[in-house]
């Protein structure tokens, strides 16, 4: 029987490559698993069900790492140039997926493969290369120790410029656990696989394109790309083009949502020193866009030393209100130098920001490190980056950190699986406590982004219910289809109907009769294979779940109410969100949606 024609947009295969003797194989991908997890972190989170033992140790040689491309990569579609980094994570033994934008992404997948997995451990410091001559090592001992930015810098003047380079630095070296994988200035940042790479002694991946890849219906795709384009440069982008992610400080300053020493509080008196108002007009450089884009959310801002640093929402509150650092040329040399180590701002600000507390309590020996001390602040990243001193503890993460130390430290980790809270007040986004407690990879506001039905005004977002735990599942749903087909999350706001739309998207690249109907179903079958991925590592329903402090502090606001969340509320939306997965109580999948992940599909 003739075998069908590959769908446009795919090369149908991945490349698995073992760094301990440079062998590789040719991993066929069907065409039912390709539209039944798109791409990107949906087909990661199939192939580290193929490919990842059970149990296996995040830094061990057997553990893989995947760059998965998707179907969208290489076309004229605006946000597209996006890939992800999908490995067991060292930070929480979970399935993470971090995401980036650059070159590297289209370089990727034009070497012929919709993923490149990494396994093995190398022998010496090396640089896997991949083009049409093949994968094969190289020699990194001249790079390493290197910031990821010098370390691509010389790799593509030996190599040349069409090569792209992704690569780890100083702390994916020494496996701090929220190390990133870092490109084009740009990071994988969420999770420490740049500690996975750096246990292989793996520097950097190295790709050059050897080929084409068509869509199904060229003028399909270029008609949707012009009309998508358009779209971006509308209101639901404006934020983004005008002061960047920044703009949310002082938005959610306002409203008490702004997690203040070490979520102590949820305002910062000094927050409008590190305002995108002040800092863009004191500070600002430029402002940039990803690999084709179209939006230009990059700004760039001046540090004290001269250097430039990219500025998100993220970083800022992190090394800033969090750490209740508001010096902001601290601010910005505390994010340029997590930026050379490799380290993920958010884990480094909430392990810190527990630190200091921990400091303050008596609780570690660290009478230097305190809220509100800059120089501590500074010195703690050192520390972290070189995993002297007290980093040696803090590189663990704030969860590993907080069991070592002991004494009910625990209970004001900001984590959740081991994974740093991002900058959402829990208690007082309701429907974000609900998404950061269920999410496979911990707390996470990209991968479940509910604080926008908490923002929107149709809810009570002090009071969570029903209405709250139906807006976690749609954000999160909706995550998991831009985050496999990939598109940009900033360019959500321009689709007024989505899946519909993004199944035409993928209808006239592919050539599939994709509908919206299949694509939400498709959704739910990536959020539910983390789950399982997550379940087959040792998740238990307990890991879904706040710290304690969350559900015994309560924050008296401005407006005279008292934002609380308790544990009989918060246990209520869990398991109604189960129930609405089609979940046992417990929070695991049954027999008919575990056939439904294609996992065991006879590929060799």
């Amino acid at each position: 029987m003739e075998a069908s024609p590959t769908p446009g947009g795919y090369f149908g295969r991945a490349l698995v490559v073992d760094v301990t003797d440079g062998s590789a194989e040719t991993l066929p991908l069907p065409d039912d698993v390709l539209r039944a997890y798109i791409g990107g972190a949906g087909l990661g989170a199939w192939l580290m069900h193929e490919l990842a033992p059970p149990g296996v140790d995040p830094l061990g040689p057997e553990a893989p790492l995947a760059f998965c491309f998707s179907p969208l990569v290489g076309t004229p579609l605006t946000t597209s140039a996006k890939f992800a980094v999908v490995a067991k994570s060292p930070l929480t033994g979970l399935l993470n997926d971090a995401l980036a934008s650059s070159h590297f992404a289209i370089a990727g997948k034009l070497t012929g493969h919709d993923a490149i997995v990494v396994r093995g451990a190398c022998a010496e410091p090396s640089v896997l290369l991949v083009d049409g001559d093949g994968p094969r090592l190289e020699p990194a001992g001249d790079l390493w120790g290197l910031p990821a930015d010098d370390a691509e810098r010389k790799l593509r003047e030996r190599l040349g410029k069409a090569w792209r380079v992704a690569s780890i630095g100083p702390a994916g070296e020494r496996q701090v656990k929220y190390a990133t994988v870092s490109h084009d200035g740009r990071h994988a940042g969420r999770g420490g696989l740049g500690a996975v790479l750096g246990a292989k002694l793996v520097k950097a991946v190295a790709v050059r394109p050897a080929t084409k890849v068509a869509s199904h219906n060229p003028h399909a795709v270029l008609e949707a790309a012009r009309d998508l384009r358009t779209r971006s440069f509308g209101p639901a982008t404006a934020k983004y083009r005008e002061l960047g992610t920044l703009a949310n400080l002082l938005a959610f300053n306002a409203i008490a949502t702004l997690p203040t020493r070490n979520f102590q509080a949820a305002t910062f008196s000094e927050a409008p020193r590190l305002a995108a108002e002040d800092l863009a007009e004191a500070r600002g450089i430029a402002r940039e866009s990803c690999a084709s884009c179209s939006i230009g959310c990059e700004h760039i801002y001046r540090s004290a030393g001269g250097k430039g640093v990219r500025v998100e929402y993220e970083n800022v509150f992190a090394l800033g209100p969090l750490c209740g650092v508001s010096d902001p040329d601290a601010v910005l040399e505390a994010s340029r130098r997590c930026d050379e180590y490799g380290l993920d701002t958010i884990s480094a600000g909430g392990t810190i920001a527990w630190a200091m507390e921990c400091a303050e309590r008596g609780l570690i020996d660290a009478p230097w490190l305190r809220f509100g001390d800059a120089d501590a602040m500074l010195r703690a990243i050192d520390e972290i980056g070189a995993r002297e001193g007290l980093g040696a503890l803090l590189a663990e993460g704030s969860r590993a950190a907080a069991h070592i130390v002991g004494q009910g430290s625990i209970a004001f980790a900001p984590q959740v699986k081991g994974l740093e809270l991002p900058g959402y007040e829990p208690r007082t986004l309701q429907a974000m406590a609900l998404g950061l407690a269920v999410n496979a990879r911990g707390a996470d506001h990209n991968r479940s982004g509910a604080y926008e039905a908490d923002l929107s005004g149709r809810h009570d977002r002090l009071s969570g219910g029903s209405p709250h735990v139906a807006a976690a599942i749609g954000t999160e749903d909706r995550a998991a289809v831009m985050d496999s087909l990939i598109l940009c999350k900033f360019l959500r706001g321009v689709f007024d109907d989505p899946f519909p739309e993004w199944a035409r998207l993928l209808s006239a690249v592919t050539g599939w009769d994709v509908d919206g109907d299949e694509l939400e179903a498709t959704a739910r079958r990536i959020v539910l294979a983390k789950r399982a991925f997550n379940a087959r590592e040792g998740w238990t329903r307990g890991d879904d779940a706040l710290p304690d402090r969350f559900l015994d502090e309560s924050l008296d606001l401005a407006s005279g109410r008292t934002a609380t969340l308790t544990r009989e509320r918060l246990d209520a939306m869990i398991q109604e969100y189960y129930g609405a997965r089609g979940l046992d109580p417990s929070g695991l999948l049954g027999t008919e949606q575990m056939e439904d992940l294609r996992l065991g599909v006879p590929v060799r």
